[in-house]
This record gives C-alpha cells, structure tokens and sequence, in this order.
C-alpha cells in the first residue's frame, strides 16, 4: 500500500509538472499581451500637439450645425493626425429628448465596420501558420456549403474579399427571419454560383461570417475570445464587445433610432455573424482601432499584415456609384480582406462603412500620413457619411465642399448629386450600410 501510494505521488508530482509546463507558455504570451497594451496606452490620450492639417474649430462647428438636423440623435467623432489621437468628441443624445448626452464614451455599434476585424484576425492566425489564405475554405470552415461544391475551389481569401460566386446578400433576409446562420451557411450550397470562385465581387454576411468559424477551428476559443485576446486587449480597447447584452451593460450607450427621432427596437441578429457585424465600442477604441490599422502599434499588427489585408484585390466600381455624390474625389475602388481601400484624388485611403437598423458607422483614413477619421451615430440617416469627405479634404488642403449638405450657399462639385438619398446603401444590399423596416441589414 505504501509503494503504491509512493507511486501514486511520484505520478501526481509529474502530472502537476507536466501541467505547469503546458501553462507556461500561455503564461507568457498573456505577459508579453499585457507588456503590449501598456506600450500601447500613449495612443489614447488626445494630442494637440499632432494637430497639423485639420481645422479643429471649424470641424466642430460643422457638427455642432449637423446636430440641429432633424434625423440625427446622437454622433460621436474621432479624428487622427500624423499617428495620434487629435479630437474626441460626442455630439446630442444616447436617446431623443432623455438629455443623456453622447461622450466619447457612450457605446455604439460598428456593422459592417466589424469586417476589418475579422480579416485582420484571420490574416494574423495565417501568420502564425494555423491558416493558409489560399488554401480552400473547406479546410477551416467547413459548415460553409457553396454551390457545385465550391467550397473545394473557394479559397480563404477569396471568402474575405467578397468572392465566393454568390448573387449579393445571399440569404439575409432568411437571417432577419431569425434563422440560425450555422444552417443557413450549410443551406448556401443549394443556390447556383453567379460565377467561378475569385472571378467577381458580390457582398456578403452570412457566407463571409465562415471566417468566425475558421477563427475559433484554429483557436480552440469563441470568436469573441481570440479577438479580444489577439487584437482589442493588446491595442487598449476596453469597450469593445460582441453582444447585445455587453451593449446595453454599459453604463452610456446609444440607442437605435429610425427616421424622425423615433427609438426602434433592439435585436440580436447580426451579433448572430459577429465577423459580418457584431462589434460594439466607443468611438475612442474605434480610433485606437484606425491608428493600429495605420501601422502604428507593429507589435499586435505588423506592416506585412496591414499590407495583406488592405491590398486591392478585386476592383468594386459600383462603389463609385453608391458614393456618386463623391465621384470629385472617388476615382478608383477596390476590396481587400475585409476592407475597402479608393484613390482619393490621387491619394491612397482605406477604408469602410457600416449600418445596422437605427446605427451607422464609418471609418477612413490615409496609411501613409497616418490621418484620418471615424465616426458613429444612432439613426438611420446617411447625411454623416459628408464627414470624412471635409476631414479627408482637410488632410489633404483641397478647396472646402458641403459634402455634409448643411449649406446650400457652399460650392459644390460641378456634377455633385445633391438628392437626399443619393449615397443610400441600404436599399440596394450593395454597400455597408442598411436601415430597417424589412430592409437589408449589415452592410
């Protein structure tokens, strides 16, 4: 009895030194994360002392004049110069006439913003070797059917950027019918390909929300978790979430709102493809987001890594025409890894937009001067979508233009589209953006 406890220990003893080894390396790589966002934290203070182009008093004027439009609730804003954070600031109300007021605090959410966070994690999993970005989908995700077996010829990269053969949309409004999306993933191969795998670009939620499946094969963790891990932490966002309930646990956060100031309900369906659309932050972790997708924090997303996600892989000449307003400054876009990125008058900058019923969001910036801006905002109205046109305009010295339409007396380009619903995404499911009232959703 004696040796056989004798033994019993001994294999204890092992056991347990066996499992501290096994822990150690993850011990290390939360130290090493916690080592990171610590560097991190000098990019959240707000700095004047980077302010160079943009002019801070006439840009909040503008907003304070937005503000007094009958479809805005509440807006917050976020501008980047030369890598650090230039203004922060939150604009009307968490909810019409509560006099709860939006501050940089206040919790929205991204829509189709959250895209970026889903190519971004992929890309950096591929980096370390757990997924290959040309190799057939069907290897990391495969709950995903597509038509005539195409999962077998779709490539990981090609369901990042938008390109694998399915007509637009496919199968959002089975979604907003409250579908599982596992099933409707799985239902996908029962379409037909409008074309081969990597030959055209149509728009997707629920194939393209594959990706949180790849994350969490590759991971052992929910998609939620390894982002959080990989990326929010290590870059300082602490407000970011992927669910309703984190929505509304915070302390200020937005509600939705529909045309008229009227508060819609809230539902849960797109935080069911959390890739596609699931994200929730403040605007002050949505500009952390933009300076670390600029390059400036190397340590959590490195120069090949930006390089691989924003590239131009497949031309999207209908974005010229959803952006029509815009032509003057859109000359060329394209779609990269869950990014959008233009020549802005001759100028390269990266960017997306995003809405879900009663919230919109936008996010734009120039990877080389390390400016930009995003912005997020609690009704359905698109007229904010003007803003990054004045910042980037700014950036850029080019003579001013009334891209957010407040002053009919301002000069506009020769050819502008001045109809309301001009730049509308939502009608068309070929954007970011989308209202409600059985309208397409997470653009």
């Amino acid at each position: 009895m004696q040796r056989a406890h004798k033994y019993g220990l001994g294999a204890f003893v092992l056991l347990m030194g066996a499992s501290l080894l096994a822990m150690r390396p993850e011990t290390a790589q939360q130290d090493e994360a916690q080592k990171v966002a610590q560097a991190n934290l000098k990019f959240a203070a707000v700095s004047t002392a980077a302010r160079r182009d943009v002019d801070y008093a006439l840009l909040d004027q503008r907003l304070q004049q937005l503000m007094t439009k009958p479809a805005m609730v509440g807006l917050a804003v976020g501008v980047v110069e030369n890598g650090r954070i230039t203004f922060l600031r939150g604009y009307g109300e968490t909810l019409e006439g509560s006099g709860q007021p939006v501050t940089p605090e206040t919790v929205f959410r991204w829509a189709s913003i959250s895209k970026g966070v889903a190519g971004t994690m992929v890309t950096k999993l591929a980096q370390q070797g757990k997924v290959q970005l040309d190799a057939p989908v069907v290897n990391y995700a495969p709950g995903l059917k597509l038509p005539a077996q195409a999962e077998y010829s779709a490539t990981v990269g090609h369901l990042l950027s938008h390109r694998v053969g399915l007509y637009r949309n496919a199968y959002d409004n089975k979604l907003e019918e409250g579908m599982d999306p596992h099933i409707l993933r799985q239902s996908l191969g029962q379409l037909n390909l409008t074309c081969a795998p990597g030959t055209c670009w149509s728009y997707q939620n629920i194939a393209f929300d594959a990706s949180s499946d790849i994350v969490a094969d590759a991971t052992g963790q929910t998609y939620e978790q390894a982002v959080k891990q990989h990326l929010f932490n290590p870059i300082g966002m602490t407000s970011a979430s992927m669910s309703l309930p984190a929505l509304t646990a915070n302390r200020s956060w937005a509600r939705p709102h529909g045309t008229g100031g009227r508060e819609l309900r809230l539902v849960d369906t797109y935080y069911k493809v959390p890739a596609a659309g699931g994200v929730n932050s403040n605007i002050k972790d949505l500009t952390l987001w933009m300076v670390a997708q600029m390059g400036e924090m190397p340590a959590v997303l490195d120069p090949q890594l930006l390089k691989i996600i924003h590239a131009p892989y497949v031309k999207t000449p209908g974005e010229r025409m959803r952006l029509r307003k815009f032509l003057e400054r859109i000359k060329t876009a394209w779609y990269g890894y869950g990014w959008r990125s233009y020549n802005y008058a001759g100028h390269r900058v990266i960017g997306h937009r995003g809405g879900i019923n009663g919230y919109r969001a936008l996010i734009m910036f120039d990877p080389q001067k390390k400016s930009g801006v995003v912005a997020l905002w609690n009704s359905n109205t698109n007229q904010p979508g003007g803003l990054e046109f004045e910042v980037m305009d700014m950036v850029y010295r080019l003579p001013f233009r009334d891209w957010l339409e407040l002053d009919s007396r301002a000069p506009r380009s020769p050819g502008q589209v001045v109809a309301a619903n001009a730049e509308t995404e939502s009608e068309s499911g070929n954007g970011d953006a989308a209202g409600g009232g059985g309208r397409r959703a997470s653009r």
